[in-house]
């Protein structure tokens, strides 16, 4: 039976995490859904832990890459099992909290003008609840350029939209960018999103993490910058954008560590 809303979820290492961010979409207040889950080569027992979940609910999908191919392709193989009129993301470590699905579904059925929906997001770790993202309300196209316009793993879509844009792009120079230039593909074709401002996702992300990103991954953030100032005609000056990543890469590390901490909303 076809369902409205197909959470697509690559999951990778996750073991130990994996059955907590499950049981939060089981337990959302909104039941119109499937959970497509693909393991991309996972070397703990990531497989099995989602497996047993398979077995018993008929709406959760479970299948693995024949080795490890990135998240971009990973999510791409989801897209193509799932069915739903919405396309919703989820990850392998965070929770879901109960609303999400029902409060993104009846924004999307209320707002056709829109085709992306996502929420701010709770940061937290082994010691609790630390952060809260702090998401622009209604994303510009002139506003991409400063930064990604959404939280990706707790965004909705609309298939078509998806469908447009033929899912994720999968170059080697648009990893750990693939939902940056997601939606600059989707912004591009006239589609535009809108940020809930209540926190509905918990991502683990640990406080004192303060570990840099590899330079490639900036330079990777830098080319999608690149690509939204040239293909939005958007001021020279929107250039401070592009190389930002870049700059920041090169940055002492206890600076790097104080704008790091600065830019999680403190709870």
């Amino acid at each position: 039976m076809q369902k409205k809303v197909s959470i697509i979820m690559g999951i990778y290492n996750c073991a130990n995490t994996l059955e907590e961010a499950i049981e939060s979409i089981l337990k959302q207040t909104y039941h119109d859904w499937e959970l497509i889950m693909c393991d991309d080569g996972s070397e703990d027992n990531t497989y099995e832990v989602a497996i047993s979940f398979s077995k018993k609910y008929e709406n959760i999908i479970v299948f693995q890459n024949g080795r490890n191919r990135g998240l971009n392709y990973t999510l791409n193989r989801c897209l193509e099992k799932s069915n739903g009129k919405y396309i919703a993301r989820m990850d392998g470590d965070d929770i879901s909290l109960p609303t999400r699905l029902e409060k993104e579904v009846n924004f999307l059925d209320q707002h056709e003008e829109y085709a992306i929906v996502s929420t701010n997001m709770i940061y937290f770790d082994e010691n609790g609840e630390w952060g809260k993202s702090n998401m622009l309300e209604l994303p510009r196209k002139e506003d991409l350029v400063k930064a990604t316009p959404f939280c990706h793993a707790p965004c909705m879509v609309r298939r078509e939209a998806y469908e447009m844009v033929k899912g994720y792009s999968v170059e080697k120079k648009l990893l750990r960018a693939e939902d940056y230039h997601l939606w600059f593909k989707m912004y591009l074709e006239g589609y535009r999103g809108y940020n809930l401002q209540e926190a509905l996702y918990k991502m683990r992300d640990d406080r004192d993490a303060t570990q840099r990103r590899k330079y490639k991954y900036r330079i990777n953030e830098a080319y999608v910058k690149w690509l939204i100032t040239k293909e939005f005609n958007l001021s020279i000056f929107n250039y401070i954008y592009v190389l930002r990543p870049l700059i920041v890469g090169l940055l002492p590390q206890p600076i790097y560590e104080y704008l790091h901490k600065k830019r999680m909303k403190q709870i």
